[in-house]
């Protein structure tokens, strides 16, 4: 029965490493996913900074006409 229980624990040991592999890669992607959301806020925040530093170069140039 020794050949039977190393294979059963090879097997579980197997589907271990898999399992571990799946979550390692889920969490990779979920990182990825927030960093790509955090770059894409920055650029949002960004735009919007640009957006009102315009408008009030604007405004400037309106009063002073």
């Amino acid at each position: 029965m020794g050949l039977m229980d190393d294979a059963k624990d090879v097997a579980e040991e197997a589907g271990h490493k898999v399992g571990e592999a799946a979550h390692d890669a889920k969490e990779r992607i979920g990182d990825k996913a927030d960093q790509m959301k955090a770059d894409a806020d920055v650029r949002a925040a960004e735009a919007n900074r640009d957006s009102v530093e315009k408008k009030n170069e604007l405004k400037d140039k309106l009063r002073q006409d």
